[in-house]
């Protein structure tokens, strides 16, 4: 066995300096996890409360106070919820989606992030609507099936998002849905 042992053949040396070869990357740092690298997590709530509410049954609620103040419960017992809407109104105004958990007695904590709310009177029946807008196309789903037609507001509301936008909202109650919009 030699001594002198080459780390690399001569034809790999050879395409290596002429080009032909990628050079090997290093693969990335298994530390991007949140905290190490020193960037921080998207915020997920735009307000956090917690307040005295006697009465409330259960441990648990998910809701959404609408424009007009009233509170559409979503999970959890239908009963009066507004202490904790108004807990969370001190720090946001609605339209919001909330969600509160019993914390010990009637003490609980309330997390709520805002929502955008349209109304769309002459909606398909239907649960959730996609929109998507494209140079090459403009796709409507309903419910995950693709439908003709169109739905002036939400193209409307994409359009505020640029030229290639998806939108989708969410059924909330009767004329009344959840919006979210992006540009693409």
């Amino acid at each position: 066995m030699s001594l002198f042992r080459r780390k690399e053949s001569l034809h790999e040396r050879l395409a290596r300096e002429g080009g032909l070869v990628e050079p090997e990357r290093e693969p990335p740092a298994p530390w991007r996890e949140v905290g190490v690298h020193g960037m921080q997590r998207p915020r997920e709530w735009d307000a956090t409360q917690t307040v005295e509410a006697p009465g409330i049954e259960g441990d648990a609620a998910t809701f959404v106070v609408l424009p007009d103040g009233s509170v559409l419960v979503e999970e959890g017992s239908d009963s009066a919820l507004q202490p904790l809407a108004d807990a969370v109104e001190q720090e946001l105004q609605p339209p919001y989606r909330a969600r509160a958990a019993r914390q010990r007695g009637d003490l609980w904590a309330v997390q709520a992030r805002r929502i955008e709310v349209l109304s769309l009177p002459d909606s398909p029946a239907g649960d959730a609507i996609d929109l998507t807008e494209t140079p090459e196309d403009r796709v409507v789903s309903l419910d995950g099936q693709r439908i003709f037609g169109s739905i002036p507001a939400l193209e409307a509301r994409g359009k505020r998002e640029g030229r290639d936008y998806a939108v989708h909202a969410e059924r909330l109650d009767g004329d009344l849905w959840e919006v979210r919009a992006s540009a693409l």
